[in-house]
C-alpha cells in the first residue's frame, strides 16, 4: 500500500475516533435508542408482512358449509338436453282373407338432466382452494315422454283392441329411446351440466371448481 495513501486512512480513522470521543454520554444514550426503534420498526414490518401471507393463504383455502351442501341438493332434478322426437310405427296381423295393418305417428319429449337427490356421500367437498364435484349420473327424467294423446293414424285396415294400440305405443316408445339415448346426447348434457354447475358455483364465490360424473351407464332398457 502507498505511504500516502495508508497516511489518508490513518487521518480519517483519527478523525472519527475523535467524534466519539468527543460525545457525550447522552447522544450515545439517543443514538442507541434510535437504533433500537429502527431495529423495532423492522420487525413489525416484517411480522406485518408474513401475517398477511398467512392470512392470504387461510383466505385461499376453500369453506363449505353444511347449509350450502343442502341448499344444492335441494334443487332436485336439473333438465340439461331437451329432445323432441316423431316416430312412424306400423303393427302387421297376417290372416287368411288378408293382412291387416295399423300405422300411427307418436311424438314425445325426452328430457334429459341429472336427480341431485342420486348425490353420493362426500359428492360436494373442499380441497385446498378447489370445490370438487362428483355429479350423478345423466339419466332420463320423465319416463312417461311419449304424448299418447297426440298420436295420429296414418293407416290402419281391420279391426285393432286397445292393448294392439297400448303394444304400437310401445314400440314407439322403444324407438325414441334408441334414437334418443345415444352417447353423443348424454355427452352434450354433461356439458351443460358442468358449464351451468361452474355458474352456479362461481355466483356462490367459489373460483376453482372441478367437475366430474360417476362412471357412465347406459340408458336403454
Amino acid at each position: 500500500m502507498p505511504k500516502r495513501k495508508r497516511q489518508q486512512e490513518d487521518s480519517i480513522l483519527d478523525i472519527v475516533v475523535t467524534i466519539i470521543n468527543g460525545l457525550s454520554r447522552t447522544a450515545l444514550i439517543v443514538i442507541g435508542i434510535v437504533a433500537v426503534v429502527l431495529i423495532a420498526g423492522f420487525a413489525l414490518v416484517y411480522w406485518m408482512l408474513n401475517s398477511n401471507t398467512a392470512s392470504l393463504s387461510a383466505k385461499e383455502r376453500v369453506e363449505l358449509s353444511p347449509t350450502q351442501i343442502e341448499s344444492i341438493k335441494a334443487i332436485g332434478q336439473w333438465e340439461f338436453l331437451s329432445i323432441s322426437d316423431e316416430e312412424i310405427v306400423d303393427t302387421v296381423r297376417h290372416g287368411f282373407f288378408g293382412d291387416d295393418e295399423l300405422v300411427r305417428i307418436y311424438s314425445g319429449t325426452l328430457r334429459l338432466g341429472i336427480d341431485l337427490s342420486d348425490t353420493e356421500d362426500g359428492w360436494l367437498r373442499a380441497d385446498g382452494d378447489t370445490l370438487r364435484v362428483l355429479l350423478p349420473n345423466v339419466k332420463l327424467l320423465d319416463e312417461h315422454f311419449l304424448d299418447e294423446a297426440s298420436a295420429r293414424p296414418f293407416y290402419e285396415s281391420g279391426t285393432w283392441s286397445q292393448s294392439d294400440r297400448k303394444a304400437l305405443a310401445n314400440k314407439a316408445r322403444r324407438k325414441m329411446l334408441a334414437r334418443c339415448l345415444t352417447p353423443a346426447n348424454i355427452a352434450s348434457a354433461e356439458q351443460n351440466a358442468t358449464a351451468q354447475f361452474h355458474q352456479m358455483l362461481r355466483s356462490m364465490g367459489f373460483q376453482n371448481v372441478s367437475i366430474r360424473f360417476n362412471e357412465r351407464k347406459s340408458l336403454l332398457p
